[in-house]
């Protein structure tokens, strides 16, 4: 089993790897699909279906769909560019993709919320279409959001193509079992494994500069979260927290009157300033989704920030390791919370924070392993709370204790025995048996918690 680490996190836009992300690249498919017909369509719909129907307006995806089908892309998103765009679209009702001429395209009728039932293969559906002259649909295809940016059409979902299908590698672990004895034989290192996993597929220079950009946008994230203030997007008004927190931390220290638990909220506001940033629609990397992509870069903040002899250095060392765990979370169970609730997002996320920091810190591979179990069954059970028309504000809170969370874990397993009843492996199932038993009302539906608890919405 193989999935890259730029699978894993990829830059991208907020609010939603699910929501926002998956249905921006869904569009960009389509429009690949368009452009390799023999015929040529004069006009586009979409339909909206599920989650990403009952949660859509609070993760943008209508932006998302709106202007992934007018060319746009998550990776190198500009949001002055975007909005102007989307103003000028609302205005004429037309698209003009590259390649394929100017369509027509009407937000207010072309792009349909439908509130019956979920499509077959995934919570989180779309159906793109494209029409002729007369409006009449003459192709379309049928794309499922699975969950951290990734995208599948219906067809590839049936015929399980989310696996990796490209050359061998040298390091194929499928279980968290078979990499700890395949580093024990090979004498090598989790991110060691990875890294030779990932070289065997593209060059040592550009798989080091794309991993540089990684940590480069998620440390530019929390930068930016920690001197940004003002409003979030939505209905209930709320304020940004991060900048007015650190601000007051950053007075306390010399003052010798720091409390120890200080370091937790050092942790919790690194983590809402990426999320913050997220929500407010700011670019981020998926960790490995939007709605958990503070826990990670938090964790490395954290380490570089407060912990002596850190050094950058080792940073792709932590990516490398958390990807590793990331992976197979995704292969043997799920990172999406349309799936699996919350705890398939901040559960993952800190498990992969809990690795990476386990490894930095000089663990074996054994206490790496027992660093991502706890961290993750700490998270079992977890749902979310998604609010419609609003930002998912329960997942900025559970950032933080996901940050926290990985960080307790690492210590626990590397001052612990190395013995431990709970493999990750068996962590990951019960995560995979509890998502499947969970009512879909406490996913991503909106149809339960907050969702119908805060009279605002």
């Amino acid at each position: 089993m193989f999935l890259s680490v730029f699978d894993m996190f990829k830059v991208g836009v907020g609010p939603s790897s699910s929501h926002t992300i998956g249905p921006m690249v869904a569009a960009a498919r389509f429009l690949d699909h368009l452009r390799a017909q023999p015929f040529q369509v004069a006009g586009l719909r979409a339909s909206l279906h599920g989650s990403l129907a009952f949660t859509g307006v609070g993760h943008a995806t209508d932006r998302a769909v709106i202007l992934g089908l007018a060319g746009f892309r998550a990776d190198d998103y500009d949001a002055d560019r975007a909005e102007a765009e989307l103003a000028r679209i609302k205005t004429e009702n037309t698209v003009a993709p590259d390649g394929l001429g100017t369509l027509k395209f009407n937000p207010k009728d072309d792009l349909v919320f439908d509130y019956g039932p979920a499509l077959p293969g995934h919570a989180n559906g779309l159906i793109l279409r494209g029409t002729d002259a007369q409006g009449d649909v003459i192709t379309e295809v049928t794309y499922y959001s699975i969950g951290g940016g990734f995208v599948l059409t219906a067809a590839e979902l049936a015929a399980g193509k989310d696996t990796d299908t490209g050359a061998p590698v040298p390091f194929p672990f499928h279980t968290a079992q078979e990499m700890l004895d395949m580093a024990a034989m090979a004498g090598k290192t989790i991110a060691e494994m990875k890294r030779a996993n990932e070289v065997s597929r593209m060059g040592h220079t550009d798989f080091d500069r794309g991993l540089a950009r990684i940590w480069e946008v998620m440390n530019a994230c929390i930068d930016r979260g920690l001197t940004t203030e003002g409003i979030l997007p939505g209905g209930l008004q709320v304020r940004r927290r991060a900048k007015g927190i650190y601000d007051a931390l950053q007075a306390e220290r010399g003052l010798n009157l720091t409390a120890p638990h200080t370091i937790n909220d050092y942790m919790s506001t690194y983590a809402m300033a990426v999320n913050e940033e997220n929500a407010a629609g700011g670019q981020v990397v998926t960790a490995p989704t939007n709605g958990a992509a503070g826990v990670v870069p938090a964790t490395i903040r954290y380490w570089l920030d407060h912990v002596p002899g850190a050094t950058s250095a080792q940073v792709p060392e932590f990516l490398l390791t958390a990807a590793a765990i990331g992976g197979l979370i995704k292969f043997n169970a799920s990172i999406s919370g349309a799936e699996c609730g919350c705890q398939a997002e901040v559960g993952s996320a800190s498990a992969m924070a809990a690795a990476g920091l386990a490894a930095v810190l000089g663990g074996t591979p054994e206490q790496i392993e027992n660093a991502a179990e706890i961290a993750l069954e700490h998270h079992l059970g977890m749902t979310c709370d998604p609010v419609k028309g609003l930002v998912q504000v329960p997942c900025i809170e559970r950032n933080g204790l996901g940050a926290i969370k990985a960080v307790s874990a690492a210590s626990l397993a590397l001052r612990g025995d190395g013995v431990h009843l709970v493999s990750l492996d068996v962590a990951i199932e019960t995560m995979r048996q509890t998502g499947a038993d969970m009512s879909e009302k406490y996913k991503e539906t909106a149809l339960g918690g907050l969702a119908v608890n805060v009279p605002n919405c």
